[in-house]
């Protein structure tokens, strides 16, 4: 059976509550703790650290992902529900490392050089996040030699870059050049994502991917995962 704690978690993900404090979509749940108190909770209590990633937080963000698209979410629900993942996740980390749990995989992701939007590259990092990868989010603005650069430090094979302007879209493929310079291009995953991007900008930039929003990222990153490991 489901632990209730890891139900009240999933529940209030769905809703968007990381604190008592927070609303939630509806009612029901005023006042009563949030998925930051519930995760503290359920460590206390003794439930696997794994089972809280997967089966409370993980889950909850598939929830969200279904009902974002039928349309019954919007962009704020799902960045509340993003929210409330990534505040359970400062908590839930240290005791994921101290029972030896292993990162899926490095994944570096970041907004590019001349952009400084960021709403969809930090909904795309938390759940990653929650899917168990270990992210290295650069922020916005970042040049091709930093993501490089940090690439190397990590020796990460998964790289997502995001742009909303198109003016920066050409960053994107600075960066794939960057890689190529390097000699790193062959063992790097690209993943792009972003309203001006799309599936032939992709090809036409040589990524190996394009992302219409973050829970495809996540599928994608799972399946080109699962392929590098095979």
């Amino acid at each position: 059976m489901l632990n209730y704690l890891i139900a009240a978690i999933r529940e209030n993900v769905i809703q968007g509550r990381r604190t008592a404090e927070d609303e939630g979509i509806t009612d029901e749940l005023t006042g009563k703790p949030g998925a930051v108190g519930l995760t503290i909770a359920a460590l206390e209590e003794g439930v696997a650290p794994q089972d809280i990633l997967t089966s409370g937080l993980a889950d909850a963000m598939n929830i969200v992902g279904v009902r974002y698209e039928s349309g019954e979410y919007f962009i704020p629900d799902m960045l509340a529900a993003a929210e409330a993942v990534a505040a359970a996740m400062d908590v839930l980390e240290p005791a994921l490392i101290k029972s030896g749990i292993e990162p899926k995989g490095s994944f570096v992701i970041a907004t590019v050089q001349g952009d400084q939007h960021d709403i969809g590259k930090n909904i795309a990092a938390t759940m990653l996040k929650g899917a168990g990868f270990n992210v290295i989010d650069l922020g916005i603005d970042v040049s091709p030699s930093k993501i490089v650069e940090t690439i190397k430090e990590h020796n990460a094979h998964l790289l997502g870059l995001s742009a909303l302007l198109t003016t920066t879209m050409k960053s994107m493929a600075g960066t794939i050049k960057e890689l190529q310079a390097n000699g790193l291009r062959e063992s790097v995953k690209v993943l792009i994502g972003g309203a001006p991007t799309s599936p032939e900008f992709a090809a036409e930039i040589g990524a190996d991917a394009h992302c219409k929003d973050a829970f495809e990222g996540v599928t994608v990153t799972e399946r080109f995962t699962a392929e590098m490991k095979a």
